[in-house]
């Protein structure tokens, strides 16, 4: 084997060795370990905290319902037949859950069009923006993480509707998001973060 060849397949195997970016941190039920864990996030939070308003628990508790903090997060394939894979529930993805054309709304107002939406900062920066519009649309403060949940999945005209209300399910998701925003914001005030 010729030695470029060889060194070519000895970079692609360490490559393949390091971690994945989008695996989530290793505890999810605490924010300290998550704020420790991955710094950017850290800052990121802060930074749309002061920007927008919108406080870090609250923001977490959205992303840990949207994906768990999956960077690459999407939504399952719809089947025909239980077999046959017809494309996704939908086009939602990244850490947000940002549909596409939400998105792009968010990249054409706040001028980024280079944000992703596998991008911590771009991801908290977006929902930052979309719950300030929640905030003026819907008079839902920005710390009430319950109704700025029920308006972030079924959107500011759904939720002026109520069309939750329908939803026993989503109203159920949205009081373990008010919950865990709770307790996150209890550890965060307890922990020892710079």
């Amino acid at each position: 084997m010729k030695t470029p060849l060889r060194a070519l397949i000895i970079v692609l195997l360490l490559a393949s060795c390091g971690g994945n970016s989008s695996s989530p941190p290793r505890d999810l039920d605490n924010a300290c370990t998550i704020l420790r864990e991955r710094p950017t996030y850290h800052r990121a939070f802060k930074s749309v905290e002061r920007k927008w308003g919108v406080p870090i628990h609250v923001q977490m508790a959205t992303i840990h319902q949207e994906s768990k903090f999956v960077s690459d997060a999407r939504t399952p394939f719809r089947y025909v037949m239980g077999v046959i894979p017809m494309g996704r529930q939908s086009s939602a993805f990244g850490y947000s859950q940002a549909l596409d054309a939400t998105w792009d709304e968010y990249r054409n107002s706040a001028g980024r069009r280079n944000a992703k939406r596998d991008r911590i900062t771009d991801a908290t920066d977006f929902m930052g923006w979309y719950m300030n519009i929640t905030r003026e649309r819907n008079g839902i403060p920005l710390t009430d993480a319950r109704n700025q949940y029920l308006a972030y999945h079924e959107g500011h005209t759904g939720y002026a509707r109520a069309s939750y209300n329908s939803k026993p399910w989503l109203v159920g998701v949205a009081a373990k998001v008010q919950a865990r925003s709770f307790m996150y914001r209890d550890q965060i005030a307890a922990c020892r973060l710079r």
